[in-house]
Formats: structure tokens, sequence, C-alpha cells
């Protein structure tokens, strides 16, 4: 099931435009991937805390400047998917081929805001963002540079 919703969110940020994209299509894809890498940061260490689901939900409702609803069902379609997770790869190949170093960088930087959501950093959430920031071509200074400041806003 999870190699279909791959093999669909790929197909959509694939097609070219006048291929019946609408750009709404491509842009679901791509929220519905980074959705996927939050949660799987926020499951990393195995206990996903009402704190980390409120701040995977606050993310993608501003990032993607969605309704509250519009994110609560983002979230869970991102939850359910999360659950059969296997490897990030193929998630973060999709967003390395279709978006830009800054959009790569914020979304890093939501990882690890995810990451610090329940006030402390787990050893496999750390993990996890630097394998994932390292499947996006994110610098390790850039990335250590979000770390830093997630970690900072976490503690006010």
């Amino acid at each position: 099931m999870l190699k279909k919703i791959v093999d669909q969110i790929t197909a959509v940020i694939s097609t070219s435009p006048g291929q019946g994209d609408t750009g709404q299509d491509r842009e679901s894809a791509i929220r519905l991937a980074t959705a996927v890498l939050m949660i799987d940061v926020a499951r990393a260490d195995h206990v996903f805390e009402e704190s980390e689901f409120d701040r995977v939900l606050q993310l993608v409702e501003s990032h993607f400047k969605l309704p509250p609803e519009d994110a609560a069902e983002l979230v869970n379609s991102a939850s359910d998917e999360a659950e059969n997770l296997i490897s990030a790869y193929d998630f973060t190949s999709i967003l390395h081929q279709h978006l830009d170093d800054a959009e790569k960088a914020r979304i890093v930087g939501m990882l690890w805001q995810i990451a610090y959501a329940d006030g402390e950093l787990d050893k496999y959430e750390d993990s996890l963002v630097l394998k994932i920031s390292d499947l996006l071509h994110v610098s390790r200074p850039r990335v250590m540079r979000l770390k830093h400041d997630a970690k900072a806003a976490s503690s006010h």
C-alpha cells in the first residue's frame, strides 16, 4: 500500500503542466510527503506525545497556509501513511527533486521543531532528522544552525 501511495505522489509531481496537472495536485503531493516525514520524526522515539501532534498540526497549518480542518485531515492521512513507513527515502527523494534549497531547509527546520516539541531531543529523533537532511542534501552547517534555532525556541 505504501508503494502505491509513493507511486501516486511521484506520478502527480512528475506530471508536466498541460498533462492535467493543476498545480494543486503537485502541492498536495508535496504536502503529504512533508507531513509523513514530520510524523515519522515525531514517532521516532516510539512515543507520539500530544505536544508533538499539536506541533505537527500547527506547522502544517502555518507552513502550507491551510485552514485548521484541512491541516487536521492532512496530518491524519500522513499519520496513516507513516504507520507503514519503512524508509524515508521515497518521500525525501520526491522532495529533493522538486523543492529548492531554501524550501528543503525550511522542512528540516520544521523537523527539528517537532523533535524538540516535547522539550527534549531523543537520540532516535536526532538521528532521523540528520538522515533526512542528508537525503534532502541540506548542508551540515545549515542543519546544525536549524537544530540550534529549534532548541533555543523550544526552551522559551
